[in-house]
This record gives C-alpha cells, sequence and structure tokens, in this order.
C-alpha cells in the first residue's frame, strides 16, 4: 500500500511552499488564493535509514524504498460544501487520500494576506473541519434516500445499512466527526465504504516561522492547534515551510550544516511522514535479495498472507509459509546464512503478524 496524503487548508496558508519542501518540487506558491487549481500530486521516497544496512548486507541490483504520495489540494474557504471557490471540486479530491494533511497558518505576518482577515488557528481548523462536515451530511443524506428505498424491500441487510446511516446521519448533524462514531465490524465495513470526509484522520501542521522553530517552546498560535488536534483526537506537528523549502534544494552535505544551524533534528519531510505512520497505524516489512532489496508498508497487525498481498495477489492467495528474519538479528551477525545457522529464521503460518521491520522470504504455490 502506498501512504497517500491530501494537503488542505485555507488559501495562502503555506501549503504549497510545504509542498515544494517535501516533494522538492516547483509547484507555484504566490500570496493569493486559489493559486493551486488543479491538485499537484508528489511521490516521495520513505526515508529509512534500515535500507542503508540492508543494501551492504544483501549487496542487491537495487534497493527500492517505499513511497509516499502527497496531494496539494487547493485551498478550502468558508462555505466550500456548498461550492465556493471551486469547493466541491477540492472535496473531491480528498475522498481519494487516506490521511489529511491540514496545514494551519500560526505566525503573523503583515506582508502575507490571511483570507479570514486575521490568524486564529482554532477558528480556521474549526472552519475547514465544519466544510468537511457539511460534505458529509449532504452526502449521507443521498444516501439515506437510497438506503430506505432498499430497506422496504425486506431486505434485512438494507436494513441494517439503513440503521446504521440514519444514526450516522444523526451523530454528524449533532456537530460530531463521522470518525468519532461507536461502530461494530459490519457498521465499520459500511463507514468504509462511504468514504466521508470526516471520517479520515488528520495530522495538522502547525507553520511557524523561523524564529520560532528554533525554541523548544510553543509559542502560543502552536499551542492553541495542539490542544485542539489533541481534543479531536488527531496529531499536530510544527514545521517551518519557509525553510523547509530552503533545505529541500540543498546539497545533501550542506543539508545536515543547515539542519544544525536550526537545531533542528531531521528535515521536516521525516518528521512528518514518521507522524503520519502513527496516525495511520502504519509500518514497514522488508524483502531482499541479490536482485532487489525493497521496502513494503502495510497495516500494523496485518498477517503474513495480507503482507504477501502488497507484493502480488498470487502470493497471498497461494501462501504457504513465511520465512521470517528479524532487521536485528540480521544487521547483528551480518548476513542471512548467519541467521538461519544461529536458529533464528522462522517459518511462520497464515496466523503470524507481522513486525515492523521484518524480512521475509515468501513461500507460495498457484
Amino acid at each position: 500500500m502506498a501512504l497517500r496524503c491530501g494537503i488542505v487548508g485555507l488559501p495562502n496558508v503555506g501549503k504549497s511552499t510545504i509542498f515544494n519542501a517535501l516533494t522538492a518540487s516547483s509547484v507555484p506558491a504566490e500570496n493569493y488564493p486559489f493559486c493551486t487549481i488543479d491538485p499537484h500530486v508528489g511521490v516521495v521516497e520513505l526515508p529509512d535509514p534500515r535500507l542503508e544496512k540492508l543494501d551492504i548486507i544483501f549487496k542487491p541490483k537495487k534497493v527500492t524504498p517505499a513511497i509516499v504520495e502527497f496531494i496539494d489540494i487547493a485551498g478550502l474557504v468558508r462555505g466550500a460544501s456548498k461550492g465556493e471557490g471551486l469547493g466541491n471540486q477540492f472535496l473531491g479530491q480528498i475522498r481519494q487520500v487516506a490521511a489529511i494533511i491540514h496545514v494551519v497558518r500560526c505566525f503573523k505576518d503583515k506582508n502575507v494576506t490571511h483570507v479570514e482577515g486575521d490568524v486564529d488557528p482554532v477558528r480556521d481548523a474549526e472552519l475547514i473541519e465544519t466544510e468537511l462536515l457539511l460534505a458529509d451530511i449532504e452526502t449521507l443524506e443521498k444516501h439515506q434516500f437510497k438506503s430506505e428505498k432498499a430497506a422496504r424491500s425486506g431486505d434485512k441487510e438494507a436494513k441494517k445499512e439503513n440503521d446504521f446511516i440514519t444514526r450516522l446521519l444523526e451523530h454528524c448533524n449533532n456537530g460530531h466527526r463521522a470518525r468519532t462514531i461507536q461502530t461494530t465490524e459490519d457498521e465499520a465495513k459500511i463507514l468504509r465504504k462511504l468514504h466521508l470526509l470526516s471520517s479520515k484522520p488528520i495530522l495538522y501542521v502547525a507553520n511557524v516561522d523561523e524564529t520560532e522553530i528554533t525554541h523548544d517552546q510553543r509559542g502560543n498560535l502552536e499551542q492553541q492547534l495542539v490542544d485542539f488536534a489533541e481534543k479531536e483526537g488527531n496529531l499536530a506537528i510544527r514545521l517551518c515551510g519557509k525553510l523547509e523549502q530552503e533545505i529541500a534544494v540543498l546539497p545533501d552535505d550542506e543539508k545536515a550544516l543547515f539542519l544544525e544551524e536550526y537545531n533542528l533534528p531531521e528535515p521536516g519531510l521525516n518528521k512528518l511522514i514518521h507522524a503520519g505512520f502513527k496516525l495511520l497505524e502504519l509500518e514497514t516489512f522488508f524483502t531482499g535479495g541479490p536482485v532487489e532489496v525493497r521496502a513494503w508498508i502495510i497495516k500494523q497487525g496485518a498477517t503474513a498472507p495480507e503482507a504477501a498481498g502488497e507484493i502480488h495477489t498470487d502470493f497471498q492467495r497461494g501462501f504457504i509459509k513465511a520465512e521470517v528474519i528479524r532487521y536485528d538479528d540480521l544487521t547483528r551477525l551480518g548476513s542471512e546464512k548467519a541467521v538461519k545457522d544461529a536458529g533464528l529464521a522462522k517459518l511462520q503460518g497464515k496466523e503470524y503478524v507481522v513486525e515492523d521491520g521484518d524480512c521475509i522470504y515468501f513461500h507460495f504455490n498457484v
């Protein structure tokens, strides 16, 4: 699976600047609303230092990192759910992503206009969340009309679906996000099929200025956003979009010096992706050999056959066993042979739950 994230926010809060930094691309980032109209997609290699060590051990012809897709979606405005500012088009783009990265401006600068007139992180965050919720209510009303008709036919499954959609619509009409409703396993499947905007997890990015990014203590505006995110059951991180864009274009040997100068432990890309992984409960496993070492993304709790399916559906369909080597054992002993000689390579069956960093060779027969 690829980690697919949509970058949203009000116009002119630094979305495209951060997108440029993350993808080292050149999407226009201008000081006026709706600069971004068509969504821009950036494919970024997932930074993972473990691949460097696996490269040394396996000496493959190529190393393939996992990838992350970032979609820069045009700025949403008040009334987007009713089509304001091409809102319907932009909201439709959000339905295609697994997680929402919501960039919120947390700095004041009289030279950078704000579509709402002043800087208020919580108001801005709530404004976008409200537009997502209003769009979901409209979607649910349409689904309820269809499900009611099907339920009247006497179909038991249709009645269950209608009952849940009715309960979910009431939940959203009361101002609650779809992701906060309690569901049974069957209801959760219905919820996933609806692709509601407010059911998606959100990672808030506090876009701060250059002076604040160097301080360990959060500024007042940033703290307001962090408190809001925690209340909503989401995560928040800080970035300085302007600095990250400068870092992105530097040669590798100069990046470390730049980061050290601003007391930053790592580029914002790494920080953002790690937070995205945590938010979506993802992890990485590896396959390795003389041809290729490759990283794969899976959900935490995935079984060995499900992991095999990420490589190819045939692997999952014809799954027999998974030969699993722990990353730590492999790097400690230095080779597959040494791990096997030590009796640390394990054959696992269909019930095995893959752990982050597992190096796996799948046995299958189709």
